[in-house]
């Protein structure tokens, strides 16, 4: 039988000792470098039209999710816009500043992104959120009428995107980008009397397709989120005309006018890394209204519940 005997070299213990508990320091050190770089690299988002409404939601959802560092407001109403950034600032840990600007105009476009590079010297996250329609006959429509609208809901995320591109194509850590275009269901269902209003938002369905297969090699991702009826100032008939209103929910399946925070919260995602192999496509939120709600089954809306409450599953 053989017999083992163990050494005790005090000198070597504490050699072995000191390496290994500097490895571990090393190892803690490390980690807390990440993490203050993870910190550093908090987004950057620009989002047009964002003192009210859906933009506003858009906007506040950012600031609250701690993934942003920096939320720039964006309206033609920079007393609004202003109103917005208070709350930001006061309900959240994450800064924000307004821009003012009319999106139908070039100059506009390219000074809201240049002064957001000048002050957070990066952006991550652009939401084409701003847009207006108005109801016309065809034969009515002046070429003013054409011009006012297509500006605003198609030209002015063209201008928008391609300056951010810019940026994005430039930065690191993380390089590249993603856009986010709010479009509507009239990208896919024909509306009488609104001609350049849906003609606007099918070019943003084909403008955000061409974007995400020309930018994707440069990590930047477009999408679109395309929202139906939902409770916002541009739908004010929604809620004082009842004619109007019943008309609509018979469209809707779910029998209900959606909420400016559910049209935040697809948005919300689609910006995050939890999204990052989602790249040219669209995302509709609008209660079913575009899966040809004349086929489904029979159904009773009760008007006084057409407005969710807040706890929406």
């Amino acid at each position: 039988m053989m017999n083992y005997y163990i050494i005790f070299k005090p000198d070597l213990f504490k050699i072995l000792f000191t390496n290994i508990t500097q490895n571990t320091m090393n190892n803690n050190h490390t980690n807390q470098d990440n993490e203050s770089v993870y910190e550093s690299e908090k987004k950057v988002a620009v989002i047009t039209g964002s003192s009210k409404g859906i933009g506003k939601a858009i906007a506040l959802n950012f600031a609250k999710s701690k993934e942003y560092s920096s939320i720039v407001i964006n309206s033609r109403r920079i007393g609004e816009a202003e109103l917005v950034v208070q709350e930001i600032k006061k309900t959240t840990s994450c800064d924000s500043i307004a821009i003012p600007g009319d999106v139908a105009q070039e100059k506009d476009c390219i000074r809201l992104i240049g002064e957001t590079v000048d002050k957070f010297q990066r952006l991550d996250v652009l939401v084409n959120n701003a847009g207006i329609q108005k109801e016309i006959p065809l034969t009515e429509t002046t070429l003013q009428d054409w011009y006012n609208i297509i500006s605003v809901d198609l030209t002015g995320p063209f201008i928008c995107s391609r300056e951010a591109v810019k940026q994005m194509k430039i930065q690191n850590n993380p390089h590249g980008g993603c856009i986010i275009n709010i479009s509507s269901v009239h990208q896919i269902i024909p509306r009488p009397h609104y001609v350049p209003y849906a003609t606007s938002k099918g070019g943003i369905e084909m403008m955000t397709k061409t974007m995400a297969l020309e930018l994707a090699t440069e990590n930047i991702r477009v999408n679109i989120v395309a929202p139906g009826a939902i409770d916002t100032d541009m739908n004010i008939n929604l809620r004082t005309n009842a004619q109007e209103r019943e008309n609509t929910l018979r469209k809707i399946p779910m029998g209900r006018i959606g909420r400016d925070v559910e049209v935040a919260n697809v948005v919300e995602f689609l910006a995050s890394n939890k999204a990052s192999y989602i790249t040219g496509s669209t995302v509709i939120v609008d209660g079913g209204m575009t899966l040809y709600p004349s086929f489904s089954l029979d159904y009773d809306h009760n008007s006084t519940q057409i407005f969710p409450k807040n706890n929406v599953a």
